[in-house]
């Protein structure tokens, strides 16, 4: 039963993407103008849009004595490795997708993207 549900998701799998006979992905991602997205691509990527992703940004860190910690108290302010300005990295999964820094939006804080990973560098760091 396992396997008729693995072959059907693998069908599914194999419907996906456009990809010329030599195993490129086509130029239709260089373009400047977008493509109209037609019925089957949006079906498509259906399949992707529901899969769980971890955002993690970094504000800074700061090394204590357990001493230390347990004096904390509401209003105690710990103080981070990071300097007021200094970029931010946006990590997806643990890996670095983009840099950014902190914004306030309506008292919440939030982050500016200033700097986005190019998939070049995304697949260096991977080795």
């Amino acid at each position: 039963m396992e396997d008729e549900a693995a072959k059907e998701d693998f069908d599914a799998l194999d419907d996906i993407g456009d990809i010329d006979a030599a195993g490129e992905v086509g130029d239709d991602l260089d373009n400047d103008e977008a493509a109209p997205a037609t019925g089957e691509e949006t079906k498509s990527l259906d399949l992707i849009l529901d899969i769980p992703l971890t955002v993690a940004v970094e504000l800074g860190r700061s090394k204590m004595l357990i001493n230390d910690l347990l004096q904390l108290g509401q209003g105690s302010v710990i103080e981070l490795t990071k300097l007021v300005g200094e970029p931010l990295e946006v990590l997806v999964n643990q890996k670095l997708v983009a840099r950014g820094e902190v914004v306030v939006v309506n008292e919440k804080f939030g982050v500016r993207l200033t700097d986005i990973v190019s998939p070049m560098e995304r697949v260096q760091s991977l080795s």
